[in-house]
């Protein structure tokens, strides 16, 4: 097989690689020529780090050994040490498949009871500044009096917020219409509906690895079966894309390229128009969720994603936005922007639902989204600085952890170097730190247990606060590794 080449497995689960390229990826990280200790150790790494998916068919020995220019022998060995740790399992006339050993599946953190003197890490979130905010709600008094004499329900949205969200994109170069525009209850609802109109139980759907914890749980309960492709600190390799989409054929495609979420990655324009062209060719829907595209701390944001397709060429592409990120996630407020026949059916699906979202909350937003440069003009450099702040203490408690600073978005994507991330949420929770593994992010459950995401959303000196207490964990954590999961009985969530 070429080194590109995905195919379907022989059960219809996950897929199988071909030898060179898992050879190009096992080599990357255990060396040329590696001995089978080494070779099995690759193998582990790039599983979990989602460079591999759970469930996918390993090369057949003799062609993997062909590729690494090793023994047979090699490579039987390291795939006898796999199927030992649990890493790997076997079925006659099958092949190889990748696995996960019994309980190295996620568990969760459970959420702090209200009052107690804990840190939110788990939020990917920034408070808002409070003389904006107080000026917004000031400033929709007296259109909530004008609003009030009639029911309410505007189902599509306020027509005047639909309006300023349609000139906003046409501004950034996507020229839309106010009939392209529905206004959600934040961003999770916008994403849910479309992925539950677009999609049916049992559908592929490609998804990046590691991927928004809370739209990958939105995938499962539809029953979704997820076609994984890795962001790497490298980003994109839309190669890999361009080949799953033409062997797997997904229905669906769920992608965030600005500042990508946990990652922070932000696609090129030329991978861009190339994603655009293969799943335009193989008829597949793209749900670009833009949440976090106004969160550029060095340099620019990119123009909107469905802005690059051909003239014609945008129709299956549905766009996500947010002033949860940009703003203040307590004003729900969200919004999908497609074509008018789409938004008309999911605005029939969303009536199922709510009926319609806040109309004091949408007025409040329209108000922010005509302060909105000037806004984002204060906020920047207050998020650049807490980024920068929070890396700085990261490095003086934990030297061999591993990220890279990313140009825009809400956290860091930290390599701990080695699995204890789940132990380590755990423990910290009761150092008084809420923060979430690696696991919760990735589309195979159980993988990434060697990541945090550590979000810079917190004032400086609570977030040195929350590295120091992160810090005094660190041998509970190592010390607690297999011991008991999470409370019983507590709520646990991610945003």
């Amino acid at each position: 097989m070429g080194d590109k080449t995905v195919v379907r497995s022989v059960d219809g689960g996950g897929h199988g690689l071909g030898g060179r390229r898992l050879g190009a990826l096992v080599t990357g990280v255990a060396g040329e020529r590696p001995g089978y200790r080494a070779l099995a150790q690759g193998v582990r790494t790039l599983l979990l780090d989602g460079r591999i998916a759970l469930h996918t068919r390993l090369p057949a020995e003799r062609e993997f050994a062909a590729s690494l220019g090793v023994s047979r022998a090699t490579v039987t060995a390291a795939y006898d040490l796999l199927r030992e740790s649990g890493y790997a399992r076997s079925r006659r006339g099958a092949g190889t498949w990748t696995e996960l050993p019994e309980g190295a599946r996620p568990t969760v953190v459970a959420t702090p009871a209200a009052g107690e003197d804990v840190i939110d890490l788990a939020v990917a979130a920034p408070g808002f500044l409070e003389d904006e905010l107080s000026a917004a709600y000031t400033a929709a008094a007296p259109d909530v009096a004008r609003h009030a004499v009639t029911n309410g329900y505007h189902p599509y949205g306020l027509p005047e917020l639909r309006a300023q969200i349609a000139d906003r994109y046409t501004r950034r170069g996507l020229p839309t219409m106010p009939e392209q525009i529905l206004v959600t209850t934040g961003a999770q609802q916008a994403v849910s509906l479309t992925l539950t109109l677009l999609g049916r139980p049992g559908d592929r759907i490609l998804v990046e690895n590691p991927s928004y914890a809370n739209a990958l749980s939105v995938i499962r309960q539809l029953g979704m079966r997820t076609a994984p492709v890795p962001v790497t600190e490298d980003g994109w390799d839309v190669e890999l894309i361009g080949a799953t989409l033409r062997q797997s054929a997904p229905r669906l495609a769920y992608l965030i390229p600005d500042f990508q979420n946990p990652t922070g990655r932000l696609m090129p324009s030329e991978q861009r128009r190339q994603i655009i062209a293969a799943a335009r060719a193989t008829g597949t829907w793209l749900v670009i969720d833009e949440t976090i595209a106004d969160i550029a701390l060095d340099g620019v944001s990119e123009p909107p994603f469905a802005s690059l397709a051909p003239p014609g060429g945008g129709e299956q592409i549905v766009t996500v936005g947010s002033l949860s990120k940009g703003h203040w996630s307590g004003l729900r407020v969200g919004w999908v922007r497609a074509g008018t026949r789409l938004i008309t059916e999911l605005t029939a699906l969303r009536v199922t639902a709510d009926m319609s979202g806040s109309v004091l909350d949408q007025l409040v937003a329209g108000r922010l989204l005509d302060r909105e440069e000037s806004i984002l003009r204060g906020r920047i450099p207050v998020l650049r600085e807490r980024r920068d702040r929070l890396a700085e203490a990261l490095g003086r408690e934990f030297p061999d952890w591993r990220w890279q600073v990313p140009p825009g978005g809400l956290s860091l994507w930290v390599d701990l170097g080695r699995p204890i991330a789940s132990a380590l949420g755990r423990a910290a929770l009761r150092h008084g730190v809420r923060i979430e593994g690696g696991s919760r992010f990735g589309a195979d459950p159980g993988t990434f247990e060697h990541r945090l995401r550590v979000p810079y959303v917190q004032p400086v000196d609570v977030a040195e606060e929350a590295v120091r207490r992160i810090a005094a964990s660190i041998d509970d954590a190592v010390g607690g590794l297999g011991g008991a999961g999470e409370e019983p009985g507590r709520p646990h969530w991610v945003a």
